[in-house]
């Protein structure tokens, strides 16, 4: 038996269980932070009398920061201890999280919610690598469910909380409800973690350290402001793709060079540690992609209210509660098939969703979004259990700081492709369809067939632009999630490669 295993087997049954609480709390407050800052950006916007583009650097220095810490949390962990950064990083998030309700301008928010990516960052990939060794190997599949519910219910409650809590009173206390959450997560950790053991301590890696994280926040940038700024016709774009790719090759040199690098290349020697990272990125894309998307489609081109479009948003908990609490119990399946199986729904997910019109109906949606979630709690599991299936203990926390940033890095470009490919296949489709609306078209000859649409009148020519917008957008989203399903299709025959964890 492992060390992790005998050490985990000596915490007391009620430990554990007030651990693996804390740790899941912590993980979904966090998630649900991040989403309810996106749901009430237009409160904040109006509050603080700023421009949309303004008000979005609130989420993008957030992601920025978020980035530029995940990788830290190995080093974190080598020189002050396990408990002592969770602890802390989980009291000082929640500490910004008030922070944030309490500011007076758009600068100071802004400054609290880089300190709150940056101090939250670590408690994610460091709360997973705690349930690995506080829980035995036999019961690692229960821990890493719940704890995989943490990571999709945050997300999936946000938006609605969000929308709610703004509604009803102000943007600010969607951030002061979450925080004695966050510090009775923190008491529990602190009163129930194994002490640390005294550090053996590193040396930081400056040079690792910041080539990495301009990397990162050069293509966070690149992600969040592409659209907004046409592209590669901006010069702020162009430096910011450059300065990232020769960051990252300064990176790549320095880690395969430095004898004590930031990040330990050599750990992606293991086959299961190299799948699992490609795995996780394509996760993140079928996670994030549909459930950022479709409530701007419910809302703008649908026509959905808010309270439905949140019922639907949350259909995808319930899936995701059946879908994790599924993968506790199967455990004697192989972990590939579960995991294909989980990619195979979410392949179904994305063809349904590509066949559904404008006149799709609230039950449809809530249906492909149960699939949805399901499929997530198929694969997060086994996918977790067979990444980290034999890397050590010491290096777990290094090894789960870059699968977290991995799933982020590809949720938000998957989010920006998809936002593109919308923008884009709208106008095209717009401009073609502009070319059937002239005198000598067929239906001109049948005025009733047209309805409002009466190309002669500029009230009708109005409509019938609006309704050709509706139209053009519905393709560009269908080739959207054309996208989704064929990345989902792809993951299949991955999952396949991986090497099946041996027994313990």
């Amino acid at each position: 038996m492992t060390t992790a295993a005998t050490t985990a087997d000596e915490i007391p049954a009620l430990r554990r269980v007030l651990i693996l609480l804390a740790g899941v709390l912590t993980v979904t407050l966090y998630f649900t932070t991040l989403m309810v800052a996106s749901t009430v950006l237009p409160q904040i916007q109006g509050s603080m009398s700023a421009t949309a583009d303004e008000a979005s650097w609130v989420m993008t220095f957030n992601m920025l920061a978020t980035a530029v810490a995940t990788p830290m949390t190995g080093w974190l962990v080598a020189n002050f201890g396990r408990r002592s950064v969770m602890v802390a990083c989980t009291a000082g998030f929640s500490f910004a999280t008030l922070m944030c309700g309490l500011s007076g301008s758009l600068e100071t928010l802004i400054l609290w919610r880089i300190a709150q990516g940056a101090i939250g960052a670590p408690t994610v990939p460091l709360a997973q690598a705690i349930l690995l060794d506080t829980f035995p190997v036999r019961q690692h599949r229960m821990a890493l469910g719940l704890f995989g519910m943490g990571v999709v219910l945050g997300p999936i409650l946000g938006p609605p909380l969000g929308g709610y809590i703004s509604e009803e009173s102000s943007w600010r206390y969607a951030f002061y409800l979450l925080v004695p959450v966050g510090f009775a997560a923190m008491a529990t950790l602190r009163f129930n973690l194994p002490p640390d053991e005294k550090p053996p301590g590193f040396k930081f890696d400056w040079t690792g350290f910041l080539s990495l994280s301009v990397a990162i926040s050069c293509l966070q940038l690149v992600f969040a402001r592409g659209q907004r700024l046409d592209w590669y016709d901006s010069y702020e774009i162009n430096i910011a793709t450059i300065a990232g790719i020769v960051s990252f090759y300064i990176f790549i040199v320095h880690s395969l060079t430095a004898a004590k690098p930031f990040i330990n290349l050599k750990l992606l020697l293991d086959r299961n540690l190299a799948l699992g990272y490609i795995l996780v990125s394509i996760f993140g894309v079928v996670n994030f992609m549909p459930m950022i998307i479709l409530p701007v489609l419910m809302r703008t081109y649908i026509g959905f209210p808010d309270a439905l479009v949140g019922e639907i948003v949350g259909s995808r908990g319930i899936g995701g509660l059946m879908g994790f609490f599924a993968a506790m119990f199967i455990g004697r399946l192989d972990p590939r098939i579960s995991m294909s199986a989980g990619f195979f729904l979410q392949f179904i997910a994305g063809t349904w969703l590509m066949t559904m019109t404008l006149e799709v109906t609230p039950m449809e949606l809530i249906l492909n979004g149960i699939l949805q979630g399901a499929s997530v709690g198929a694969i997060w599991v086994p996918l977790t259990i067979t990444t980290f299936a034999n890397i050590p203990s010491k290096d777990r926390p290094e090894a789960t700081a870059i699968f977290h940033l991995l799933r982020n890095i590809a949720a938000s470009l998957s989010v920006t492709i998809a936002v593109t490919v919308i923008i884009q296949s709208t106008g095209a489709n717009y401009a073609r369809m502009t070319e059937f609306i002239t005198d000598f078209t067929h239906l001109q000859t049948f005025p009733s067939l047209l309805g409002g649409w009466n190309i002669q009148t500029t009230a009708g020519l109005a409509q019938l632009s609006k309704e050709m917008v509706r139209q053009s957008t519905m393709i560009g989203y269908i080739n959207a999630f054309g996208i989704y399903t064929a990345i989902a299709a792809c993951a299949i025959p991955c999952s396949l490669l991986l090497a099946k964890p041996k027994k313990n």
